[in-house]
């Protein structure tokens, strides 16, 4: 593709290159450098404790000699799970300095959930929380899982607080240390403190850091293989973008979980980078971080729709100081214009819509945040990523621009492909190039906008409704606190468009309310025939509406 076939170099931000050089580094090369230069910077700040960047470095360097010593070598893989805790971290580099491959595991998962991904990566290892040992305990029969590494949520409070939080202790935590390669994870740190780890020999290129499970909304989930390359050029091409951060003085308000690949990559990863200080958020709850952010005075807020929605309309938002934060970046699902002009108006804060997905890292488009945004749209792509827009029927021949189609792209930060899964990666990477699912359109100048997944239109009466462009109205109405759309049966039109409303506190509507007042600002067939009120939406632990559910129902 030449230079005008990319349009939107011509719109790039001043100061932000083309084109960048990569170091031929491993991921684990970020924390090695923070330690070093950022030695006495604080890494993280939870429950009142401080832990710097020089600490966090040794504690690596000993859970990686611990690994080690329990037989992990190259290529193994180690599971993490845990919230956003200083262990995450710990445990996170210390996997990779031992040559591991880290299988990040959602806390919440049920049983079912967790031993599909244990069984499909083929984790020998699991860290994790001690409250979660009983279902971890059921599957080590049928799993590959051999040790079980186990911190509580508490460890690295400070005293005080520690004192006062509610501990839980099943009766099983007495005996635990009678089972069979389970281990305390500070008795383990301890016991290899000052040790250095292991000397493994990566290939940045082709060794994987991460299987990050991605498709269990819609399926089966599945292994996006994720390499020290595909992670260490995303984190090079968001510092591309953010051309007045400052390394070793920002403070990033990490409310995203790190083991969802945006968490990881625009948190853990990005902050490691500059040696900047994590404020961890493990679970979020409004209240508290609003207290958290008068407190901590975070200044980077990698966010979702649904949590600046949270703040938004918090009783009394106006009375806390949130003026610290200057940028921040939602991702995860479409942010709705009047959700970012809210916030920025309470913050001051410059808040713009970017665009990933697992399999690239995740992320591949943003809004500029100095000069020119386009409200609606998920920005340009970032340095070295190419995109082309396909005709839904071909997957292969180009449209023109304002044109709708699949978006597809290609950079250093597209993956590998699936774990153990050949047939799915044929499917998704063709020629080079990553197929979305997402149906999108390119303007003139290179800005991109998502009008839904492929799999999300609604096809009425031979018209393709998005349900993107219909929430964006909805959420308009000045009683609607959240909406989210979907197709429904319908006889005679085969689909039918569904709105699914939560409406603010204290607010109320009916159903006819809301359909005239879509009718005013939407085609016909546009307007849905359904309203169906709910006290809230199906999420995922990103915050994304789970529209699976929804359709269930």
């Amino acid at each position: 593709m030449t230079a005008a076939g990319k349009p939107w170099l011509v719109h790039y931000p001043e100061g932000v290159p083309h084109s960048l050089a990569y170091p031929a580094v491993p991921v684990h090369a970020f924390l090695d450098e923070a330690g070093r230069t950022y030695g006495s910077v604080a890494a993280v700040r939870f429950g009142g404790a401080t832990l710097t960047w020089a600490e966090v470095l040794r504690q690596a360097n000993a859970f990686a000699a611990a690994l080690a010593a329990l037989g992990v070598r190259k290529g193994d893989r180690v599971a993490i799970m845990l919230p956003n805790l200083p262990q995450t971290l710990i445990a996170y580099f210390g996997a990779l300095k031992a040559g591991a491959i880290v299988v990040f595991c959602n806390p919440l998962y049920k049983e079912r959930e967790l031993e599909h991904q244990l069984k499909d990566s083929g984790a020998e290892v699991i860290v994790a929380l001690d409250v979660l040992y009983p279902q971890i305990r059921r599957l080590r029969a049928t799993t590959a899982l051999r040790a079980v590494i186990l911190t509580g949520l508490t460890e690295y409070m400070a005293r005080s607080l520690r004192l006062m939080a509610p501990l839980v202790k099943p009766q099983w935590v007495g005996r635990m240390p009678k089972e069979p390669e389970v281990y305390p994870f500070q008795a383990l740190l301890k016991r290899h403190d000052g040790h250095a780890p292991p000397s493994v020999a990566v290939d940045p290129v082709w060794d994987l850091a991460v299987l990050q499970y991605t498709g269990g909304t819609t399926g089966i989930a599945k292994g996006a293989m994720l390499t020290h390359r595909n992670l260490v050029a995303n984190v090079c091409q968001l510092l591309a973008w953010t051309p007045d951060i400052q390394p070793g003085r920002e403070r990033f308000l990490a409310v995203m979980p790190f083991f969802h690949v945006y968490g990881l990559t625009v948190s853990l990863n990005l902050a490691t980078r500059l040696g900047a200080t994590l404020i961890l958020v493990p679970r979020f709850e409004v209240k508290q971080v609003v207290k958290l952010i008068q407190r901590e005075k975070p200044t980077f807020f990698p966010g979702a729709p649904t949590i600046y929605v949270a703040l938004n309309q918090f009783p009394g938002i106006s009375r806390y100081r949130l003026d610290s934060i200057r940028t921040c970046i939602s991702g995860s699902a479409p942010l709705p214009l009047e959700v970012q002009t809210t916030f920025e108006s309470l913050t001051g804060a410059r808040l713009v819509e970017g665009y990933g997905l697992t399999e690239a890292s995740p992320v591949t488009h943003c809004n500029p945040l100095v000069g020119r945004g386009k409200p609606g749209s998920i920005g340009l792509p970032l340095p070295d990523t190419e995109m082309k827009i396909v005709d839904l029927e071909t997957g292969s021949e180009e449209v023109p621009p304002g044109e709708v189609g699949e978006l597809c792209i290609r950079g250093p930060q597209v993956m590998l492909g699936y774990w153990n899964q050949p047939e799915e990666t044929d499917r998704v990477l063709r020629d080079g190039w990553l197929h979305t699912g997402d149906v999108a359109r390119m303007d003139e100048d290179g800005y991109t906008y998502v009008v839904d997944r492929v799999k999300d239109v609604i096809i009425a009466g031979g018209y393709n409704i998005y349900p993107r462009e219909v929430e964006e109205v909805l959420y308009e109405h000045p009683a609607v606190l959240e909406a989210a759309v979907i197709g429904v049966p319908d006889e005679y039109r085969g689909q039918a468009p569904k709105a699914f409303v939560v409406l603010k506190p204290g607010e109320k509507a009916t159903a006819e309310e809301i359909m005239a007042f879509c009718r005013e600002r939407l085609a016909r067939y546009k307007v849905p025939d359904h309203v169906e009120f709910c006290s809230e939406l199906p999420k995922s632990a990103l915050g994304k509406v789970l529209r699976r559910e929804l359709r269930g129902r």
